[in-house]
């Protein structure tokens, strides 16, 4: 099997161009698109929506700057999500401590300002790593470095995700 930036004809990089991904996934899609398979036989619809499948999974995993460092990754024999790795940065994990309790405080105040605050700054912690994944892509490859990096950024979208969630439940 191909991999994802090769379905999309895509040099394997994090630093890749979205439209252009966004341009080579329409037409990948219009190749497979089900209309075009409604007189073929089982098989070659089943195969039609096979490959869609992988298409699209394909693309949000390129799309997506955390997914795509952690399928470059992988690509190089390295799993950033490894459950026998537990070592992480000191100073991270107080920051998580810190980053969980304000957002917990901020829930419990209702502060709607703090909260478009809170998710200001983590917005700019996200924007900061993925800038940094890109520079390590771009100089030196270091996986262990990028891996750090990208256990962090999940952290980071996983506590926006958190803090929209309770945004939206104000509103």
């Amino acid at each position: 099997m191909e991999n994802y930036f090769e379905l999309f004809s895509i040099e394997p990089d994090f630093n890749i161009n979205i439209i252009n991904l966004n341009a080579k996934y329409q037409q990948q899609v219009a190749k497979f698109h089900p209309d075009k398979f409604v007189t073929s036989n089982a098989k070659e619809r089943s195969l039609a929506l096979q490959n869609t499948s992988l298409i699209n999974t394909a693309f949000d995993t390129l799309k997506s700057p955390l997914n795509r460092a952690n399928y470059l990754l992988e690509l190089n024999g390295i799993d950033a999500f490894d459950e026998k790795y537990t070592q992480m940065d000191a100073k991270f994990l107080m920051n998580q401590i810190e980053l969980r309790e304000n957002l917990e405080l901020i829930k419990i105040s209702k502060d709607e300002m703090r909260l478009y605050d809170f998710i200001e700054k983590n917005d700019l912690n996200i924007k900061h790593n993925v800038d940094n994944i890109k520079l390590l892509f771009i100089n030196t490859k270091t996986f262990n470095k990028i891996k750090n990096l990208v256990r962090e950024l999940k952290f980071y979208e996983h506590l926006n995700t958190h803090a929209k969630q309770l945004m939206n439940e104000w509103l």
